[in-house]
């Protein structure tokens, strides 16, 4: 999977614009891009970063291939342009935002400065991965914390866009804080734990659904979860599977792990299954529901009353069925001259369109008290924002809403993945990032974490920053 050469996985318009610059003599003019994301999926307060690990992969397996000549020569490129191509070699310096952490539309979340064919044929693969993974670790986010500390399970690998959809998107659930996958691949990959028992099908190949039990209850007696809705869940199925807890288990001197609901109203067959399964002494075994969770779902059963311990969660976790697209861009932000950076800007009729200028950086400030994030503000890539100073933030849009700050720390949020084409960054792993996560995530308000209507959390413009971007608005105005 690591090996699969992606390099032409790619957007034309990336390699005619790289012919154009080569064509023109600017193959070695550096630029700078930002990549950006200009509002939360579900209307939700901030959403989670991911994918930074694949990025990297990709980057470093970024290379032209014979076959890749051979089609680019068919469209006509020539050969001075497909000579160099099969002498690339990547040469960038990248900064992003390091994976777990929460982060908010209109700030940088990568940076990538060098030449500019370079730094503009990676947009795709780019996007692609940050927007996919941090998509999917968002809602599972959303999900995980409707269930309000019960655990889920990511259960969405055949209703994933793809195999690539079902792998990436089980580790970026399990970083939003799904404690496993039903993709067998993501724990050999990720060491995501696989988590399985039986499908319909396996109660259906038996003569009744009784000896199905049985069967399985004989082959995991240490780790049994039975399925009781195939044919009627509080008739049949929760009866037939407390005779086999009695019968099979329970002799063996193993203790039941659970039932599974996968249809019908979760929380009327949850609290009988609850009762019944209490009055047999099998208070420790565990409900689980599937069925086409979400996180209003489970917060709705939930406020109702459902007996459930465990929430599986497929297609609309492995989708974000909601809104299934996390829009991230990949803007031009500045370029050098002789050694100077000259800031570039992208004007628009939708004020929300008109991007920020400069190379820049991100900064967390935190009260010191509570340890909250306060806001984000973005800077100039050399600006200092000093703690020990009272520091002035303010709305870029409405610059009349101020507030001066004291006793707070100051944390840059991007770290250098890249210098000059060589990877510099240690990639956590999997269950580090998750971790990360949970830690990053308790420095949110919990206003910022509502499901409606969630407190707006600010990112600000310094004032050298801001200045410069006036200054750009209204060079332009003028013309």
């Amino acid at each position: 999977m690591n090996n699969m050469n992606l390099t032409m996985l790619t957007d034309f318009y990336e390699i005619t614009m790289a012919n154009g610059y080569f064509q023109n003599g600017w193959k070695d003019k550096i630029a700078y891009f930002d990549m950006f994301f200009r509002k939360v999926p579900d209307n939700g307060g901030f959403a989670i970063m991911a994918g930074v690990e694949q990025v990297i992969r990709y980057l470093e397996n970024l290379k032209f291939s014979r076959s890749d000549m051979e089609y680019l020569r068919r469209k006509q490129f020539g050969e001075d342009f497909l000579e160099y191509l099969m002498n690339f070699k990547f040469s960038c310096d990248v900064w992003a935002v390091p994976e777990g952490t929460p982060i908010f539309p209109g700030e940088p979340v990568v940076i990538v400065r060098g030449p500019v064919i370079e730094a503009q044929f990676i947009e795709t693969m780019i996007l692609l991965t940050v927007n996919h993974q941090s998509l999917i670790a968002t809602k599972a986010n959303r999900i995980v914390r409707a269930a309000q500390g019960r655990e889920v399970m990511e259960f969405g690998s055949r209703r994933a866009q793809g195999y690539d959809g079902a792998i990436y998107g089980a580790r970026a659930a399990y970083i939003g804080g799904c404690v496993g996958t039903a993709c067998t691949i993501a724990e050999k990959e990720f060491n995501i734990p696989a988590i399985g028992t039986m499908a319909h099908s396996w109660i259906q190949m038996f003569p009744d659904e009784l000896e199905s039990f049985r069967m399985y209850a004989r082959t995991y007696p240490d780790n049994c979860t039975l399925l009781v809705d195939t044919y009627n869940t509080l008739k049949s199925g929760v009866p037939n599977a407390i005779r086999v807890f009695n019968e099979e288990i329970v002799p063996r001197g193993f203790r039941p792990k659970g039932i599974r609901i996968d249809s019908g109203d979760i929380t009327y067959l949850s609290k009988a299954a609850r009762k019944m399964l209490d009055a047999a002494g099998f208070h420790d075994c565990k409900i689980v529901a599937s069925n086409s969770l979400d996180e209003f779902i489970i917060r709705d059963i939930l406020i109702e009353g459902a007996k459930v311990d465990l929430f599986g969660v497929g297609e609309r976790l492995i989708t974000s069925r909601s809104e299934p697209v996390f829009g991230g861009v990949y803007k031009l932000v500045a370029i050098e001259e002789d050694g100077i950076i000259i800031p570039k800007i992208k004007l628009s009729e939708n004020v929300g369109k008109v991007t920020n200028p400069c190379f820049k950086q991100v900064y967390r400030l935190y009260d010191k008290e509570s340890s909250k994030a306060i806001a984000d503000v973005l800077t100039m890539h050399d600006e200092v924002i000093d703690e020990n100073e009272p520091y002035e933030i303010f709305d870029p849009e409405y610059t009349w809403k101020r507030k001066t700050l004291t006793g707070f720390r100051a944390q840059k949020l991007l770290v250098p993945v890249f210098e000059k084409g060589k990877c510099v960054y240690e990639s956590p792993n999997t269950q580090q990032i998750k971790e990360f996560c949970q830690a990053q995530l308790d420095t949110i308000w919990d206003e910022v974490k509502r499901f409606e209507n969630p407190h707006k959390y600010y990112v600000d413009l310094s004032k050298k920053l801001w200045d410069e971007k006036q200054g750009l608005l209204q060079s332009y105005s003028v013309k």
